[in-house]
């Protein structure tokens, strides 16, 4: 089972609100894979979707450091950028394994370690047309099918 539906957002200020929105219903195993094209806003997300829950004003990409991590009030946030992986199981040296049941991780470039992905996940696929942006968001459980389609910004 599947269940997808796509934001348009116009301005940057639309993408602060889809991620702030997501952010709310976000619970503790949570994975978010982020998968779009360089500059399609994948870290700009992530920056609104953790600044959202953890009062941090600098949320750099993490490029170099591949992982950065925030505490919310209810869980830790970990923000993956695989980009520079060779090979999917460098992702194990991450402490990623853990981090998918302790944590609400960001992962953006999720196709390096599509192998190691749990099923139930987040899927966010970002394309842009112009200065819009959309997000297709896909689940695959009826739990996070409810939240997604409770999900509004305004």
């Amino acid at each position: 089972m599947t269940y997808t539906k796509v934001f348009n957002c116009l301005t940057e200020n639309d993408t602060k609100k889809l991620a702030q929105a997501l952010s709310l219903i976000a619970q503790k195993g949570d994975v978010f894979a982020l998968y779009g094209t360089l500059g399609a806003g994948k870290s700009t997300f992530c920056r609104f979707f953790i600044q959202s829950l953890c009062r941090v004003e600098d949320v750099p990409s993490p490029t170099f450091t591949l992982v950065q991590s925030y505490m919310a009030d209810s869980f830790e946030i970990c923000h993956y950028d695989m980009y520079r992986l060779e090979h999917p199981e460098e992702a194990y040296e991450l402490g990623i394994e853990d981090s998918f049941y302790t944590s609400v991780n960001l992962i953006e470039w999720p196709e390096k370690i599509e192998s190691l992905l749990p099923r139930d996940i987040w899927k966010i696929f970002i394309s842009t047309q112009g200065d819009c942006r959309f997000f297709e968001i896909s689940v695959f459980s009826q739990e996070k099918e409810q939240r997604l389609k409770a999900l509004s910004y305004a």
